[in-house]
């Protein structure tokens, strides 16, 4: 896992490699969708030619980190990148970092980047009613939430912008995402994959939260995208590898059954990835991307 205490990037925070986006031609880069932090702004790359009628469907994609690291632009985005050429625009977006903000501004952050988006749609030429979102590891979290908790007003703030629209997304691809912190530790010693510290007044969700995981139960709760589940929740792509040493594999597993359950058996696709770890190569490999973008074709590129 990256080193946040390795600093390298424009912000004073750990940053992987950028993407390749040179080639890309059509984009539009640091579009600022709200004014609080320089972290609230997102890039957005469309397929080359003219829009079609009705606009193209848009990925929205949300980088992990651990929340407090990372960027838009890094190589997280190659896979969803890989979207363009099935004529689906992709934006990558920034939100405020634990370091800065303490969570809900992550996902009001998330939310108001979408409601920016379908409120410029007819600018760029989206089509507003065909949004998905898409995560890795924090940003499959944040993406996971975006999905079941739309309507919810402890995690939207209005009042930062393009409040005439709303965050509805009509699909989510969570990669290796957190679901139920107060399970984690619970459920790495029951894989033996990794070490159980996510209970720890440090980890990354303690510092997402202020305090510790195990001493705000009632926030934690508000966090858990599980929380938020209801029968008409947008269907779900999770991947994950069983063998994951930071966000074990039983986040995904779970959270998709308690998806079926809920909104039916459609409604949540689980891929397990074998040999692989957290994140990683196996993740750029193309029978795992070509998953996500088939699941995303089919929700996107039909008509609603």
């Amino acid at each position: 896992m990256a080193d946040p205490n390795s600093p390298n990037g424009p912000n004073g925070i750990y940053v992987l490699p950028f993407a390749d986006i040179e080639h890309i031609a059509n984009k539009h880069l640091d579009m600022a969708y709200a004014s609080t932090s320089e972290f609230q702004k997102l890039d957005l790359y469309l397929p080359e030619g003219e829009a079609p009628i009705g606009g193209w469907p848009l990925l929205v994609f949300v980088h992990g980190g651990a929340w407090m690291m990372c960027d838009k632009r890094d190589i997280q985005l190659n896979p969803p990148l890989r979207l363009l050429k099935e004529e689906i625009a992709v934006a990558s977006i920034n939100y405020r970092l634990s370091s800065e903000a303490k969570f809900p501004a992550q996902i009001h952050d998330v939310k108001t980047a979408l409601r920016c988006l379908k409120a410029r749609a007819r600018e760029f030429g989206i089509a507003k009613d065909r949004v998905a979102i898409w995560g890795a590891s924090a940003g499959a979290h944040l993406a996971a939430l975006a999905g079941t908790s739309a309507g919810v007003s402890l995690l939207e703030d209005l009042s930062t912008g393009w409040a005439e629209e709303d965050a509805r997304v009509r699909a989510v691809v969570s990669w290796f995402g957190p679901t139920n912190f107060l399970k984690m530790d619970l459920h790495l010693s029951q894989t033996r994959a990794g070490d159980p510290d996510h209970n720890d007044a440090q980890s990354p969700e303690s510092k997402l939260l202020g305090i510790p995981i195990t001493e705000a139960r009632a926030m934690v709760h508000a966090a858990n995208p599980e929380t938020w589940i209801t029968p008409d929740c947008p269907p779900f792509l999770f991947q994950h590898a069983p063998n994951d040493p930071i966000v074990p594999v039983q986040q995904s597993i779970l959270f998709a059954d308690l998806i079926s359950r809920t909104a039916g058996p459609d409604r949540a696709i689980l891929h397990l990835v074998e040999n692989a770890g957290h994140a990683g190569p196996e993740f750029e490999r193309d029978d795992v991307v070509d998953k996500s973008i088939d699941f995303l074709r089919d929700h996107l590129l039909a008509k609603a």
